[in-house]
């Protein structure tokens, strides 16, 4: 009987592809495929959609686009949301066992692959359709509806070889976490130094330039501290800068077990085990989760229910438009988008309550499902320090004894860690934080990334007798 994955197999030899390099691909030559990615990413951020007005264009995603690195009427219009949510969707498919993947095995990691790239076309032509048939742009023509998906699609394709021209080995990394890095340190650029205005205030956009138009102005603390409108304040520079400290302290906590390599004795070392054990996976998935759930309800919202009288759309959700942004005013979709400030917290923490809720259940669900289909689970990490010749010290060298003494760790730091990363994540959100609380975990998971990897590049390039040792 054929799997389901299986019958992605023949699709895949229609989609483009790009080849693994048949060679050692030079640091510098990594660093500059890795900066063409990010220099492309910039560039589709600022060219605008052929054939959509950019004055007065709705957005369907708000304050959620610097999570999936888009960017309104651009390009870059979708981001990284379908490659996200086919993530999102393969994910919960093999950990429900609704799919069998053995990922240990190379044919089934390649078939999973696979299908994550055509899901992800397929996501990208249904988010681009949605956003066209749901008014996003307003009344057009046929002809223009049709050249704006094309270019959708065109661009989402592009995001997704950029992505796959990193993992590949041509770049470092992963696209999607370069993209997003870029994103949110953008954003937090932005807000903390913007020379734009002046606001409603009678001070620029940047929270540090109105801090110090403020001192030279003399006013009074509360004045240099908050800011009314929304408008990015010190409060929230001040959260952003301790949120990364935090993140950052807890980041370095771990379980450190001590092991030994067989084939040479004498040799020993420490095998960690973070308390962020599975990094930023539960949170980027979660944010996916809420994100679709915001964009699906509110087009819905805005086609079928914008007077509020459907009882059945109204328990998705209810919108009130504020600008150019719908904002939630009840219903599912209402719980799943946090307030954004101090102010809005206060005015409904029942809502801030259910939102950390249901941001840590969904930490905890994506990750403890990572750990089983991302081969991160005891068993695959027992057989991974076997097969390296690694054994742990004090128990003969056997899969069974390490898998167990490894149970009583991976479970736990696996929850724990993700129970604080959804927290952490909230509370940031609840105080305005640049970027966005959960776009701040990501960065920093993803800086770490970054770090390890050209560590270790650097080292294998001065040193090649060390790949085989770092598993290169």
């Amino acid at each position: 009987m054929v799997r389901f994955i299986e019958l992605f197999k023949p699709i895949a030899r229609f989609f483009p592809d790009i080849k693994p390099p048949d060679r050692k691909v030079a640091f510098n030559e990594k660093i500059f495929w890795t900066a063409m990615a990010l220099i492309i990413y910039f560039v589709m951020s600022q060219v605008p959609l052929y054939g959509v007005a950019q004055t007065g264009i709705s957005d369907p995603l708000g304050a959620l686009r610097v999570i999936f690195a888009s960017n309104r009427g651009t390009l870059m219009e979708l981001g990284i949301g379908p490659i996200v949510t086919a993530g999102l969707i393969l994910q919960v498919l093999a950990g429900s066992k609704m799919i069998n993947l053995d990922m240990n095995n190379p044919e089934d990691r390649s078939l999973f692959t696979s299908a994550s790239k055509i899901l992800s076309v397929v996501m990208t032509v249904f988010e681009a359709a949605a956003y066209i048939l749901g008014g996003t742009y307003g009344t057009l023509q046929v002809t223009t509806e049709i050249i704006i998906m094309l270019q959708l699609v065109g661009a989402g394709i592009i995001v997704l070889l950029l992505d796959e021209l990193l993992q590949k080995g041509w770049g470092l990394g992963s696209g999607i976490s370069l993209f997003i890095a870029a994103g949110v340190a953008a954003a937090i650029w932005w807000d903390s130094v913007a020379p734009m205005g002046p606001m409603a205030d009678g001070h620029y956009l940047g929270a540090l330039i109105s801090f110090v138009q403020g001192v030279m102005g003399r006013q009074d603390l509360r004045a240099l501290l908050t800011r009314q409108q929304g408008l990015p304040d010190m409060v929230a520079f001040l959260t952003t800068v301790g949120v990364f400290i935090v993140i950052i302290y807890f980041n370095g906590m771990r379980v450190e077990i001590p092991v030994s390599y067989a084939r040479y004795r004498g040799f020993r070392g420490k095998f960690p085990l973070k308390l962020f054990y599975v990094s930023n996976i539960p949170v980027i998935f979660a944010a996916a989760l809420f994100g679709n759930i915001y964009f699906i309800s509110q087009l819905l919202w805005q086609r079928y229910d914008s007077t509020n009288t459907n009882f059945w759309f109204n328990l998705l959700g209810r919108f009130t438009i504020q600008g150019n942004q719908y904002q939630p005013a009840g219903g599912l979709v209402y719980y799943v988008v946090p307030p954004t400030s101090l102010s809005l917290t206060l005015q409904d923490p029942f809502r801030a309550l259910v939102y950390t809720v249901l941001l840590v259940v969904g930490c905890v669900f994506f990750a403890v499902t990572w750990v089983e289909v991302g081969g991160m689970d005891s068993r695959a990490v027992a057989k991974q320090l076997l097969d390296s010749g690694m054994q742990i010290e004090g128990f003969r060298r056997s899969e069974i004894p390490i898998r167990q003494l490894l149970e009583r760790y991976i479970p736990t730091v696996t929850i724990i860690g993700a129970i604080m990363i959804g927290f952490i994540a909230a509370i940031a959100n609840f105080l305005g934080a640049f970027g966005s609380g959960t776009g701040i975990l990501l960065t920093v998971g993803i800086i770490e990334q970054y770090y390890q990897i050209l560590v270790q590049e650097r080292i294998t390039e001065l040193y090649p007798a060390a790949r085989g040792f770092l598993g290169e």
